[in-house]
């Protein structure tokens, strides 16, 4: 399977042909492939099932770190920590597997960042846009 990319205003996405719990596997490892360790995992389904009693589709958030990256950033802004880590979210919509990826340009731009941040940016997008090539192109299963 190969989908294109789509970007979005803060983001990218892709529509994988894995389930939604493999696509969380395959994710977590081509994270760490591109140098990301997952710091934190939510599991948006089951908390809001849990807080709210409300059903809600399967849908998980991966707070994925990039040690280098991150030790540059926070060298450049002190506070840039308010907009770490890099997010990717895995989730089901109608019936397909999508995973999508914070755009860091866009997320640290928020910060009025100025050229310090820019080749961080880059770099983070260009190891994320990796993770979603490869998600994009696994086979179904």
């Amino acid at each position: 399977m190969s989908t294109t990319i789509e970007s979005f205003a803060y983001g990218r996405d892709v529509t994988t042909g894995l389930t939604f719990e493999n696509a969380v596997d395959a994710a977590k490892a081509f994270l760490k492939d591109e140098g990301f360790g997952v710091l934190c995992e939510i599991d948006v389904q089951a908390t809001l099932r849990e807080k709210l009693g409300v059903t809600f589709r399967p849908y998980r958030i991966l707070g994925s770190c990039n040690p280098t990256l991150a030790h540059r950033a926070l060298t450049a802004e002190p506070q840039i920590g308010l907009l770490l880590p890099c997010n990717l979210v895995v989730q089901e919509i109608d019936g397909a597997t999508h995973v999508s990826a914070i755009d860091a340009t866009a997320m640290l731009g928020v910060a009025g960042a100025g050229s310090e941040l820019s080749p961080v940016a880059s770099d983070a997008n260009e190891r994320l846009g990796r993770v979603l090539e490869r998600l994009s192109t696994q086979p179904a299963s």
